[in-house]
């Protein structure tokens, strides 16, 4: 038998066979942990009961693209949103409430952040709101675009033949949502500040 056809020891690996075997797994995963770092993907979680509310005095993005998705929580019950990315978002405030019953009764969850302190930024910021309110400007604006073909946000693409929308640079005063999830990357938050109260007083 010839040097090179001689098989291995017992115990032993082949390290080139698997490093060969092993190169497109790892090319995936640190594809998709790349991704996930940067916030292009919609969470892929089981949301709450409970929507909460968001609201800023104004938010920018470079960059927007919107479509309808389905949030679903723990028990399969589908909630129907509108799935907004944002490139990179800038809010001077950010004030964040959901109601929470607890065996004390009813308390709210807040978080705030910004105003005074300093602006809030994220990238690829992503929320699955049922509602949005304020005074918008958009730059090029493409409605009614499939929502498989979106390239405004990273990762924030649709269904082949489902409604969507995108738009460049865009500007929102006077903020106001009802949603159920977010999510984004680089989240920096001046002033942060988290109160849990009964009966504590809500965004809006």
């Amino acid at each position: 038998m010839s040097k090179k056809k001689r098989p291995l020891p017992q115990g032993r690996t082949s390290w080139k066979k698997t490093a060969v075997t092993a190169i497109p797994a790892v090319l995936a995963v640190g594809a998709m942990a790349s991704v996930m770092a940067e916030g292009a993907l919609a969470a892929s979680f089981a949301v709450s009961g409970t929507n909460f509310q968001v609201t800023s005095g104004k938010l920018t993005s470079q960059g927007l693209a919107s479509y309808v998705h389905t949030d679903r929580d723990v028990s399969g019950k589908g909630h129907p949103v509108a799935l907004l990315g944002l490139g990179k978002a800038v809010l001077s405030d950010i004030c964040q409430a959901a109601e929470v019953k607890t065996p004390l009764g009813t308390v709210v969850f807040k978080l705030t952040a910004g105003g005074d302190a300093g602006q809030v930024t994220a990238d690829n910021l992503v929320i699955d709101g049922e509602d949005l309110v304020g005074d918008a400007r958009f730059g090029t604006a493409q409605i009614g675009r499939d929502a498989s073909t979106l390239d405004q946000v990273p990762g924030v693409q649709g269904e082949k033949g489902k409604f969507g929308l995108q738009a460049g640079n865009v500007e929102v005063a006077g903020v106001r949502s009802h949603a159920w999830s977010a999510t984004g990357g680089n989240f920096r938050l001046k002033g942060l500040r988290l109160d849990v109260s009964l009966g504590g007083k809500k965004c809006f």
